[in-house]
């Protein structure tokens, strides 16, 4: 399998301030924004990176957001071009452009460049967004969909074709060719990262593009594989496991409870606060907004569609006594590296994965304590994982 660590990149700092309340105000003012932080902040990951390639993870996730805490990464373009120098063999899986937001022709433009600036080790992703960042750019969530379309149809025109024209409902481009050009070809592989709706998934399977999945309630998960199967085959392609990415926490230590001990207060800040930071809606005010449609989720069968869509507002109620129950259930990869391993390796093969990607820093931890944990995992658990293929889909089958 191949491993790869994603890397959110939060503001350094905690705000001990809105923990209590499990809520940071929106906009959160640049008086609470210390540059020192941040230049610290961003120089410590790229140190982190630089480890996490020289103990042989395959790569490093980046991300978009915009206006919060939860994230630092504005352009996982801009961080890419300034890693891949450093970083010999790491590849760069972004998670993603969110297309949406920008001109197309640019992202384009841009991933070109830091492919060959990598000599190939660009694994794009796009997405598109979430409501906060829609506020920010004034595009209406209504057009999402429709602008995240028109947006990857030109961007892998510029890729493939040596000169291309382009007429559409939000962008118009005449006689272009773009310079650079991507290193892969014909171009890069795109991943789409799933949270469940069936038009990304059909969009998805009628390209052939890659998934990246998280390992959710298991009924679920089976519902959203066998859903990309079948449009994949409508499009004469097949699911394999290299087109599936598992996308988990974890966290290695002694045992389960030191893991607790460790990594509990910062996961909590996490969940209880920072994830939230200006994303409140709920899924009735998505559907009202335009952003998801009410048959997005149809495709689910009856028993898991209860499981189908995050409720940010229960998630933001997790108390450590929860996440401790979580663990004791096997809900979550944190303990000793036999059982991370072990934990991880049979979620891959349930889901038919044969690729993942991990979250090891949830809530800002300490750089050192990130780095730590980036050894503990590179030196115990990693090597398993790679050793491991998973050769079938089983919900495709």
């Amino acid at each position: 399998m191949k491993v790869y660590v994603m890397d959110l990149l939060p503001y350094g700092k905690h705000f001990d301030e809105f923990k209590a309340e499990r809520f940071i105000p929106y906009p959160l003012p640049g008086r609470y924004f210390d540059p020192k932080v941040a230049a610290e902040t961003y120089n410590r990951h790229f140190d982190i990176w630089a480890e996490m390639d020289a103990l042989g993870f395959d790569g490093v996730g980046l991300n978009e957001h915009h206006t919060t805490p939860h994230g630092l990464q504005v352009s996982p373009n801009m961080m890419a071009a300034a890693a891949a120098r450093q970083m010999k063999k790491l590849e760069f899986l972004m998670l993603g452009n969110l297309l949406p937001l920008h001109n197309p022709l640019r992202i384009a433009e841009e991933i070109a460049m830091v492919d060959c600036m990598s000599e190939g080790r660009i694994l794009p992703g796009f997405a598109r967004g979430v409501p906060r960042e829609y506020r920010v750019y004034d595009v209406p969530m209504s057009e999402s969909r429709a602008r995240f379309d028109e947006a990857l149809e030109i961007i892998r025109m510029a890729w493939t074709q040596d000169v291309f024209s382009y007429e559409g409902k939000f962008w118009k481009y005449k006689d272009i060719s773009i310079w650079p050009r991507p290193y892969q070809q014909p171009h890069p592989p795109i991943y789409i990262p799933f949270t469940g709706s069936k038009e990304t998934i059909e969009l998805a399977g009628k390209h052939n593009f890659s998934a990246v999945m998280p390992a959710g309630h298991p009924g679920v998960t089976q519902d959203i594989v066998g859903y990309f199967a079948k449009k994949l085959a409508e499009s004469g392609h097949q699911l394999a496991p290299d087109k599936l990415v598992m996308f988990t926490d974890a966290y290695v230590a002694q045992d389960a409870a030191a893991a607790l001990r460790e990594y509990g207060e910062y996961y909590l800040y996490f969940v209880q606060t920072l994830w939230h930071h200006g994303s409140d809606q709920t899924n009735e005010s998505l559907g009202k907004a335009g952003y998801v449609a009410n048959s997005s989720f149809d495709y689910i069968r009856p028993e898991n569609q209860p499981f189908a869509q995050m409720d940010r507002s229960k998630i933001r109620q997790t108390t450590m006594p929860d996440v401790e129950a979580r663990i004791k259930d096997g809900q979550l990869a944190f303990g000793s590296p036999k059982d991370v391993a072990e934990w991880l390796i049979h979620r891959a093969e349930t889901m038919g994965a044969n690729r993942m990607l991990l979250n090891l820093n949830l809530g800002a931890l300490p750089p050192e304590l990130f780095m730590e944990q980036v050894r503990r995992f590179g030196k115990e658990v990693l090597p398993k994982l790679q050793a491991h293929q998973v050769t079938k889909v089983p919900a495709a089958s």
